[in-house]
């Protein structure tokens, strides 16, 4: 049997960007409350409004604000401060580093790569993160993703993913493309700190060391309206002899969505 040791992928993250508003009934900009409805929006203070206008400008006046910043119980949240700039809902991600390169794969190497992304939502009850495309490519094979989530294992085909920090895997490089020194990866980053944002890593993609990769799951996901989260993707390549040789490309979507 012919057996071809040496593979060549090459990881093109182009991470796609869709970015989806969802909600069972429309959300709209409410400044009263009753059975059915929330405040929002409203102020309680001195010395502050939401709308001071005249015939040619209007502005908010933050004087007299008594707090600002999100509380939340198990089923309410409120988002204090006229520091809001809009009371129309609001949903970003954005992908930092979308292209790169892990060289050649070897039966006895483990290859490595990251990106990063952030996501933020405003006026929803949170939002999922969701990864929606196969696993690398190589003229209609698909790279064997990781099912449940497990350690790198040299010899055997795996990909798979997670969002927190790990160490090296022990057979990766050094230095070179798809090389892994000091750590793989990065816990995620609340931006400006944990007060405002609130993103966490997805059950499966949350554990150090274990990796996984099913098209269609959720990996990120935020319970509440959330400022910045930054997240950092790992990713990990291993071959065994009966992994076909070629150069393999994974074009990796994400879907961000607000729910409500």
């Amino acid at each position: 049997m012919w057996q071809d040791k040496y593979k060549k992928l090459k990881s093109l993250l182009m991470l796609g960007l869709l970015l989806v508003v969802s909600s069972s009934g429309g959300v709209t900009a409410l400044q009263s409350s009753s059975a059915s409805y929330g405040i929002d929006e409203s102020f309680f203070g001195n010395g502050g409004e939401l709308n001071a206008c005249s015939s040619s400008y209007c502005t908010r006046q933050t004087a007299g604000d008594l707090g600002v910043g999100n509380s939340s119980s198990s089923s309410y949240q409120i988002q204090a401060g006229s520091n809001v700039t809009d009371r129309e809902p609001f949903l970003e991600m954005v992908v930092n580093n979308p292209n790169t390169d892990i060289g050649t794969l070897t039966t006895t190497t483990t290859k490595t790569a990251t990106a990063t992304f952030h996501v933020k939502t405003y006026l929803a009850g949170g939002y999922i993160v969701q990864t929606s495309s196969p696993g690398p490519q190589n003229n209609g094979y698909t790279m064997q993703g990781l099912s449940s989530p497990a350690g790198s294992s040299i010899g055997n085909e795996q990909f798979g993913i997670n969002l927190v920090a790990n160490s090296c895997p022990g057979a990766a490089p050094s230095s070179g493309p798809g090389s892994c020194s000091g750590g793989l990866g990065a816990n995620v980053a609340q931006n400006p700190d944990a007060t405002f944002g609130f993103g966490f890593a997805a059950t499966g993609y949350d554990t150090a060391n274990q990796y996984k990769y099913v098209n269609g799951d959720t990996i990120a996901k935020s319970n509440t309206s959330s400022g910045e989260s930054d997240f950092t993707i790992s990713y990990i390549y291993n071959i065994s002899n009966l992994t076909p040789g070629g150069t393999y490309i994974l074009q990796q979507n994400l879907v961000a969505t607000s729910t409500y």
